[in-house]
C-alpha cells in the first residue's frame, strides 16, 4: 500500500505571536512545529504500512524551514519526502495548495492520501477535500478508524453528539484524519540517523505554477484582540447582592 501524507509546519502553540509590519500575518521569528492533526495522519499511515507493507511518502508546501517537519517524519519511519519549496507557498489559499500537491503527485500512483483534519494556523479544513476533488477520488473526513478490506477500506467516522458512522470506500481514496486516532510515536536514534540518507525531492513554485491559477483568498489585515477587563463590586446584604446580580445577568449580560 502506497500512502501520501500531507503535513504542514505551523507556529508552536505556546509561541508568543506578533504581527508583521504589514499586519497581514505573524512575524517569522517564532518557533515552529508539525501541525498536530497531521502528526496523527502520519502515525496512521505508518501503522497501515506496518500491517500491510508498502511505502509512506510525506509532502509539505512552504519555505526552506518547512523541511524540518519532513525530516521528523522521515525519522519516524516515512520512506521519502516531497518538498514544494518557496516562501510563496505559505500564503496560498486552500485550493491553490491542493493544486500544488496534486501537481507534485503527477507521475506516481498512490493508494491513499492522508491529511490532518485541519491546520492549527488557518484552520480551513479544506485542503484535503479539495485535493480529493482535484484528483477525482472519493474521500471521507474525521476518520478515527481504518481497516483494510478485499475491496478497499472500512472506515469509522466521528460525527456529532457521540455518534459514529461506518462506511466502505474503494481505493484510491483520500482521508482526513482526526486527532487522537492513535498514540503518536517518538523518533528513535537510529531513525534520526537514517532520515539523513532518505531522499527529499524538491519542487519550486515555477515547477507547479501552471497548475495553480489565481489565489482565491487573501488576508488583508489581522488584528490582535484588545485586552479588556472590568470588575464591578456589588454591595449590600447577601439577598440584595443576589438580586442585583440576577438583574445584571438578565438585563446587561442577557444570559438568563
Amino acid at each position: 500500500m502506497k500512502i501520501l501524507v500531507c503535513i504542514k509546519q505551523v507556529p508552536q502553540k505556546d509561541a508568543p505571536l506578533k504581527l508583521n509590519e504589514a499586519g497581514t500575518w505573524i512575524r517569522e521569528d517564532v518557533s515552529y512545529e508539525v501541525n498536530e492533526p497531521d502528526a496523527y495522519a502520519l502515525e496512521e499511515a505508518l501503522r497501515q504500512k506496518e500491517k500491510h507493507g508498502g511505502e509512506v511518502v510525506v509532502v509539505t508546501a512552504g519555505p526552506a524551514r518547512s523541511q524540518q517537519v519532513l525530516r521528523e517524519a522521515l525519522a519516524k519511519g516515512a520512506d521519502r519526502a516531497i518538498h514544494l519549496i518557496d516562501d510563496s507557498f505559505a500564503s496560498l489559499d486552500a485550493v491553490s495548495t491542493a493544486r500544488a500537491i496534486a501537481a507534485a503527485m503527477e507521475g506516481e500512483t498512490f493508494d491513499m492520501v492522508f491529511t490532518g483534519l485541519q491546520s492549527d494556523d488557518y484552520g480551513f479544513a479544506q485542503t484535503g477535500v479539495l485535493l480529493a476533488e482535484i484528483l477525482g477520488w472519493p474521500h471521507a473526513t474525521i476518520i478515527i478508524g481504518i481497516e483494510k478490506t478485499e475491496t478497499g477500506v472500512r472506515l469509522k467516522r466521528e460525527l456529532e453528539a457521540g455518534h459514529y458512522q461506518l462506511m466502505d470506500m474503494p481505493l484510491p481514496c483520500l482521508l482526513t484524519i482526526q486527532s487522537g486516532i492513535n498514540k503518536l510515536r517518538y523518533a528513535t536514534l537510529i531513525g534520526i540517523k537514517q532520515a539523513k540518507n532518505k531522499p527529499v525531492k524538491q519542487l519550486t513554485l515555477a515547477d507547479v505554477r501552471s497548475k495553480l491559477g489565481a489565489n482565491m483568498q487573501k488576508i488583508e489585515r489581522l488584528y490582535v484582540p484588545v485586552k479588556q477587563k472590568k470588575t464591578e463590586m456589588l454591595q449590600g446584604t447577601p439577598g440584595e447582592i443576589a438580586k442585583k446580580l440576577v438583574d445584571k445577568l438578565r438585563n446587561e449580560a442577557r444570559v438568563i
